[in-house]
């Protein structure tokens, strides 16, 4: 039996045994084996024990109520039996192991063979420590569901997109009312220096300069107002930390930066780049001379950088929503990267909006589409803790969508927006599943016509 179990299987049984030898046990118990997975357990198992607070040494005491733990000096036989209930928790391991279409046997059958039987002492000495016990199952269920495993995500090394002058897209940042002015105080404030290049100095200190902004007030809060940063804006006497490549309209900083915030307010679902996005990707740029007054003025990015996201998620945005959906189901499969297919199960998912309402009516079910995204994409390692990306294509069908939007006349991107931007891309996974599914491009469009005209 045991040349089918994994080696952090075998680990699990062989650590049961040693424990209970140690305490002077006759037989090794189930509870033996609870502690050893417990000390085995890594990975979404270990998140597990820790999301209950659950600790080798709670475990220990609850388990010292059932059985004896202390450290026995009695010489015990090398391989001590296992007790009859031991046995039984080996024979459903199997027994599951065979029905997930597994050939080896994993920690996470063994897992879910001890807390399966709802009268046994383990789920008694868990269900003690509030730990729950259907949900746990549910996790532990679909992590030993048969798993296709794909090193790549398919659309990752997809290089197909013409990119554009980064030039020309920065005549798109201010384009909305209040970094139309940030822009306008910026350059005047370059004509009263020396300077004929636009930093991210001058930026900064003309977003500052509204005192009645939301972003302002943010500012304030961490200490930084208009005042401190003009004095720290005075004491610089080079502008080297804005030059890292080559001269042009801005700074080579304030290039990147610009470019990032254009991103960003894509990625928080707005059609405009504000002023809370060019601060967010002068934080994400992490470079030039208001970055570095910043940092003297001891602010902390990710503090900062929350403070600003926290308004804009309250305005629950559907294509931030759609993201961040998008991401959890990347997640779900083991990966940390964000395809076409993703936002397609983002948009079923926040369901509200006009892009799932025509995937409901098209009779586009979540469970429907993950399976065959699950069958096209398989799953990549246990758990990410990695940044998420995006593909290639993912980025064309946000750049599309931000574009939709924007013809629109609409402030942020919408779901619908979304939906129309994946048709763009027929070679894509989210096109391809839709297929699968029985729905085309000319579906979606009448569909989204249908609902924006009503």
């Amino acid at each position: 039996m045991f040349e089918r179990f994994t080696e952090k299987a075998i680990n699990v049984v062989s650590a049961s045994q040693k424990l209970a030898k140690d305490t002077g046990a006759a037989k090794v118990a189930p509870e033996h084996l609870l502690l050893a997975l417990f000390d085995e357990a890594k990975g979404i198992s270990l998140k597990i024990f820790k999301s209950y607070d659950i600790t080798h040494e709670k475990l220990e005491e609850e388990i010292k109520k059932y059985i004896p733990l202390a450290v026995s000096t009695n010489i015990q036989p090398a391989n001590l039996p296992f007790d009859n209930e031991y046995k039984e928790i080996l024979k459903k391991t199997l027994d599951l192991a065979n029905k997930s279409g597994h050939q080896t046997i994993l920690y996470e059958h063994l897992f879910l063979s001890v807390i399966s039987e709802k009268k046994s002492n383990n789920v008694r000495i868990l269900e003690d420590l509030n730990f729950d016990i259907y949900k746990s199952k549910t996790l532990l269920e679909k992590l030993v569901q048969k798993k296709i495993k794909r090193l790549y995500h398919p659309e990752i090394d997809e290089d197909k997109s013409n990119e554009e002058n980064k030039a020309k897209e920065t005549d798109n940042i201010f384009n909305s009312k209040e970094s139309e002015q940030v822009f306008e105080r910026a350059v005047a404030k370059l004509s009263t220096s020396n300077y004929e290049i636009l930093g991210t100095e001058q930026i900064i200190s003309s977003i500052l300069e509204d005192k009645d902004s939301e972003l302002t007030k943010i500012f304030a809060k961490y200490g930084v107002t208009s005042e401190n940063f003009e004095e720290k804006l005075a004491k610089i006497q080079s502008r080297q930390a804005e030059y890292e490549g080559r001269q042009i309209i801005f700074t080579p900083n304030a290039f990147t930066t610009m470019n990032i915030a254009l991103q960003t307010a894509k990625e928080l679902g707005s059609s405009v780049v504000l002023p809370e996005h060019i601060v967010l990707g002068l934080l994400k740029t992490k470079r030039g001379i208001a970055y570095e007054i910043l940092k003297e003025l001891k602010i902390q990015d990710n503090d900062l950088a929350h403070s600003i996201i926290k308004p804009i998620e309250k305005q629950m945005p559907e294509t931030l929503t759609i993201l961040r959906l998008a991401k959890e189901e990347a997640r779900r499969l083991g990966r940390n990267i964000v395809g076409t297919e993703m936002f397609l199960l983002g948009i079923i998912g926040e369901g509200t909006g006009i892009g799932g309402q025509v995937l409901a009516e098209l009779e586009i079910t979540m469970k429907d589409a993950r399976a065959i995204v699950e069958n096209m994409i398989g799953f990549g390692n246990e758990y990410y803790d990695r940044e998420i990306i995006f593909t290639k294509r993912a980025k064309r069908v946000l750049e599309t969508a931000w574009v939709l939007a924007k013809k629109d006349n609409k402030e942020k991107i919408e779901s619908a927006h979304m939906l129309l931007a994946l048709t763009t891309e027929p070679d894509s996974l989210a096109m391809k599943a839709l297929e699968q599914l029985g729905v085309d491009a000319v579906e979606i469009k009448e569909g989204v016509k249908k609902f924006q005209e009503a």
